[in-house]
């Protein structure tokens, strides 16, 4: 009996190991090519990385452990992964200046977990301060998932460029995305939320990966045109206030 409220403290790290193993599985399957297997493994990374910090709040676990092992996973399966899914699918037709883009895609990713680390409790819960490394890793693979499915794609590989490229610089970067961690439930339209949502699902259906990939790469776009309207709008107050004095 007394075991059990330490074994406890088990459960979510084992959500988080889950999900580093499936980010190694995922770099073996690119290694052979296998770049839909790949895409698959991160996506399920993801969904263990979402269910481990849960189960840690709900069952009241959560450690300083927990929080550097979860960082650790998070560099395998949303760093290393897409970085070698993107080297091994479309980074090594340009040579050293593709490996050089996965390697800085890693080093980034690594920078944001630690700086989210370090800086966590210091600003609003309900935003993030640079684009988190999942979602980076996500928008990667669901494109490296359009590239390998469609053959208009091929020749275009340059654009793969600027996508890993910008992605780097956005996790490092001071640009604020929204978190739905916190959603008030209670100002929500239920009958909108409904409407959006079974919308959302209806295209999942007829089209996963490209519903999937507009829905991800919208999120990326909405947080680069939040932060130059913020930047623009800022600017406007100070010519204004120029004006009145």
């Amino acid at each position: 009996m007394e075991n059990k409220p330490k074994l406890i403290y088990i459960l979510p790290n084992l959500f988080t190991a889950g999900s580093a193993f499936l980010g190694v599985i995922s770099i073996i399957a690119s290694v052979n090519g296998q770049y839909g297997k790949a895409i698959i493994y991160i996506v399920l990374s993801l969904v263990l990385d979402g269910l481990d910090g849960r189960v840690a709040r709900l069952t009241k676990t959560t450690s300083k452990f927990g929080v550097e092992f979860d960082s650790l996973a998070d560099l395998v399966a949303f760093g290393v992964a897409p970085a070698m899914l993107f080297y091994f699918s479309i980074g090594h037709y340009f040579g050293r200046f593709g490996s050089l883009l996965a390697a800085v895609f890693v080093v980034f990713g690594a920078i944001r977990l630690a700086r989210f680390n370090v800086m966590t409790g210091t600003y609003e819960p309900n935003v993030f301060i640079g684009l988190p490394i999942p979602s980076a890793a996500i928008v990667c693979a669901f494109w490296v998932g359009i590239y390998t499915s469609y053959d208009f794609m091929h020749g275009f590989e340059w654009i793969f460029i600027f996508i890993v490229g910008g992605l780097s610089v956005l996790m490092v970067s001071n640009v604020r995305y929204p978190s739905f961690k916190k959603v008030d439930f209670k100002r929500a339209n239920y009958i909108k939320a409904l409407v959006m949502l079974v919308l959302v699902f209806s295209m999942l259906y007829l089209y996963p990966l490209e519903s999937a990939t507009a829905l991800i790469t919208l999120y990326v776009i909405y947080g680069i045109i939040r932060a130059v309207w913020a930047i623009c709008f800022a600017k406007n107050i100070k010519f204004i206030n120029k004006e009145n004095e």
